[in-house]
């Protein structure tokens, strides 16, 4: 069974960095669709970046130039780097996996069937 766990959330300052990481654990990853959610209090989850099993990737208009998603099958893992963080990023990072019957599809939690526990990122001075 396909476990993930997200991790390398924190407090960062306006214009600082993290580096998020979404580990698998059960089944390989190379053969699944993963994206990166997050939801912040009072808000929707809404989609940040996605990344295909064939590096395809996209991102939300929000995130464009900050944050890139990269995947390295062979240590069965799933970044997000995410730079330039503004207050307005605080929230709860969860990472999915899932098969996306389309591409364009990508960002949409609805399309994704295994979820981590998420990991809190704060962007405050």
């Amino acid at each position: 069974q396909l476990q993930l766990v997200e991790s390398g959330g924190g407090l960062v300052q306006p214009g600082g960095s993290l580096r998020l990481s979404c580990a698998a654990s059960g089944v390989t990853l190379d053969s699944y669709d993963i994206g990166w959610f997050r939801q912040a209090p009072g808000k929707e989850r809404e989609g940040v970046s996605c990344i295909t099993e064939i590096f395809r990737t996209d991102y939300a208009d929000s995130v464009k130039g900050r944050f890139t998603i990269s995947r390295d099958n062979a240590k069965n893992t799933v970044y997000l780097q995410m730079n330039s963080l503004k207050p307005e990023d605080t929230a709860v990072y969860y990472c999915a996996a899932g098969s996306l019957p389309l591409f364009r599809l990508c960002l949409l939690s609805a399309e994704y069937g295994s979820w981590g526990q998420g990991t809190q990122v704060t962007v405050s001075s």
